[in-house]
């Protein structure tokens, strides 16, 4: 998701975060917060592509889950970012752990 700019925040929609991102053709992506993982003194986001609109979109790959940074904007909402190399590694890292022992139970 180098390619995407967060063009604005989390709505709440219900109990459902939706992210709205618009890539570089200005396009809108949507995308819902599965879940939130805490990692030290940081929290990210996977997001899940919004089909609400049941729309088929010719590149999966551009429409994958992916991790994102939530951080604090200058106006107090949340803000998704692209998490740096090392910090994917740690989230993935937990993410993956949290679905070993869920699949366990």
């Amino acid at each position: 998701m180098a390619d995407k700019e967060i063009i604005n925040e989390a709505e709440m929609d219900d109990e459902e975060v939706v992210v709205v991102m618009m890539d570089d053709d200005g396009n809108e992506h949507y995308f819902i917060e599965e879940m939130l993982i805490p990692v030290g003194d940081e929290t990210y986001a996977l997001l899940v592509p919004d089909t609400y609109d049941g729309e088929e979109t010719e590149d999966e790959e551009e429409d994958s889950a992916f991790f994102a940074k939530v951080v604090t904007g200058e106006d107090g909402e949340d803000e998704y970012i692209e998490p740096t190399d090392e910090e994917f590694d740690k989230v993935n890292a937990i993410y993956e752990e949290m679905m070993k022992e869920e699949e366990a139970e």
